[in-house]
């Protein structure tokens, strides 16, 4: 906890702020799904959350446990079948903005959900893709949030689950992609943004309390700086307190 706020608090309150009123949003569980909720209560009160399991327009009361939980079904504006929600909305262009994370990124955000070592004799077997390179092709925009260590910021992937930028410029088109992308790295040190003409992740935020040093500790490349880096504005009072009043009521009723 840095200046009376946890960094996963900063974290969610970081990704909220990047949602803008009238949004269609792909929503994960967890810290995205407090981020939407916590950005439909606050600033963007007409924001619209998808969910994977087919419930469009959810307006829950509590953070769900699952995609899954019936509260997202009991308080959507429509519920559609998990086909439709690739095929149609995700595939079809029609979702501004994804959630993603994964146990591994590299300096092009691209990402590993799939296994850490080599592939036929992992060290360790993660749970996989899912919906996750749909997402990452298709969202108009994509933002990651992830834990920063040497552990998540590697070199070299183990496996590419989901294409973010490629190799570089021209990647994603070579690829028939049609979303931009992820835009935005989210992790518990700062932000970082791909650099407009190689595409390679730059710093552009710190978050409050965190040094640079800190930052290229916790990567295995030598991370690009913005020449611009800011100071990220900590959560206000009203974000926090709407926000840990979301995280109480986690669970059913």
């Amino acid at each position: 906890m840095v200046s009376g706020f946890a960094s996963d608090e900063m974290m969610t309150v970081a990704a909220s702020r990047r949602l803008v009123d009238g949004a269609v949003c792909f929503v994960g569980i967890g810290l995205p799904s407090a981020a939407a909720n916590l950005a439909r209560e606050t600033h963007a009160p007409n924001l619209v959350l998808i969910y994977e399991s087919g419930t469009i327009g959810a307006k829950p009361t509590r953070l769900p446990l699952s995609i899954g939980d019936g509260e997202l079904a009991e308080t959507a504006d429509m519920i559609v079948s998990v086909p439709e929600i690739f095929n149609y909305w995700l595939q079809g262009g029609r979702i501004d903005i994804g959630f993603l994370s994964a146990a591994q990124i590299d300096r092009f955000a691209n990402l590993n959900s799939t296994v850490i070592g080599p592939y036929a004799h992992p060290a360790v077997r993660l749970p996989g893709g899912g919906g996750a390179p749909e997402i990452a092709a298709s969202c108009r925009e994509v933002v990651v949030v992830i834990r920063q260590n040497e552990q998540t910021f590697v070199e070299k992937l183990d496996f590419i689950t989901s294409v973010g930028h490629g190799s570089g410029p021209g990647s994603r088109e070579q690829l028939g992609f049609i979303g931009k992308g992820p835009v935005l790295v989210i992790t518990d040190l700062g932000l970082l943004r791909p650099n407009s003409q190689t595409f390679e992740l730059e710093l552009t935020h710190l978050h409050p309390g965190v040094s640079v040093d800190d930052v290229r500790a916790a990567t295995a490349w030598d991370l690009l700086i913005s020449p611009d880096l800011a100071i990220t504005d900590p959560p206000s009072a009203n974000e926090l307190a709407v926000l840990r009043r979301l995280e109480s009521t986690k669970g059913p009723r």
